[in-house]
């Protein structure tokens, strides 16, 4: 499968905003785009005014970038949402947020959906009962997410749990029970979850050429 391996601080250099990419070095000082706001490159100080489809486009390569996704993923992402009875944009940004990965690292197990997307790789997780090890798994209402037993000791997931508050805490849609490392889905994802200023109507029009 395709990834991106070169510096992700761009990305979010890029796109004009922090998308929490490196995890708990996003939260300090050291993050890349509280010391350089501007694009990357030669002229990424230079202010550009953007077309209809650039602004559709910018802002679908924010959401795909911010979920970690491919071009091919995020299409077949937004084509379940299209099926789906509703409207369409928060369709799409409720499919995005059910994705297992995304939801271990909403819980607090993983620091960043990279680090979240590859402990469901390895068969860190089970969800009611049974190893799931696709990072595009849709979780439900009334799910329960918990590690493993066997992984139940990995430091770096635990010492992630603990921090969990400092990155934001757990959005209202999940509960998360620190002590026995077991989250629970107690309803589906809803717009108003969602704190980054995302204009999901875009990626809508854009898709819709």
């Amino acid at each position: 499968m395709a990834r991106h391996v070169e510096s992700v601080c761009r990305l979010c250099r890029r796109e004009g905003m922090k998308l929490f990419l490196k995890g708990d070095r996003c939260f300090t000082e050291k993050c890349a785009f509280e010391r350089r706001e501007y694009a990357p490159g030669q002229h990424g100080q230079v202010r550009r005014k953007l077309s209809e489809y650039g602004t559709q486009l910018r802002e679908k390569q924010k959401v795909r970038r911010l979920y970690g996704l491919m071009e091919q993923q995020f299409r077949r992402c937004f084509a379940l949402a299209e099926r789906m009875r509703g409207v369409t944009g928060e369709n799409l940004l409720q499919v995005l947020e059910r994705r297992l990965d995304n939801t271990v690292y909403r819980l607090g197990f993983a620091r960043s959906r990279k680090e979240a997307r590859q402990l469901v790789r390895h068969g860190h997780f089970a969800v009611n009962g049974r190893k799931v090890n696709i990072p595009s798994f849709l979780v439900k209402a009334g799910d329960q997410i918990h590690v493993r037993e066997t992984s139940a000791k990995i430091a770096r997931m635990t010492e992630s749990v603990e921090g969990v508050d400092r990155r934001g805490g757990v959005p209202e849609w999940l509960i998360l029970e620190k002590e026995k490392l077991t989250g629970r889905v107690s309803a589906l994802p809803a717009r108003e979850h969602l704190t980054l200023p995302i204009q999901e109507q875009l990626i809508v029009e854009l898709y819709s050429k």
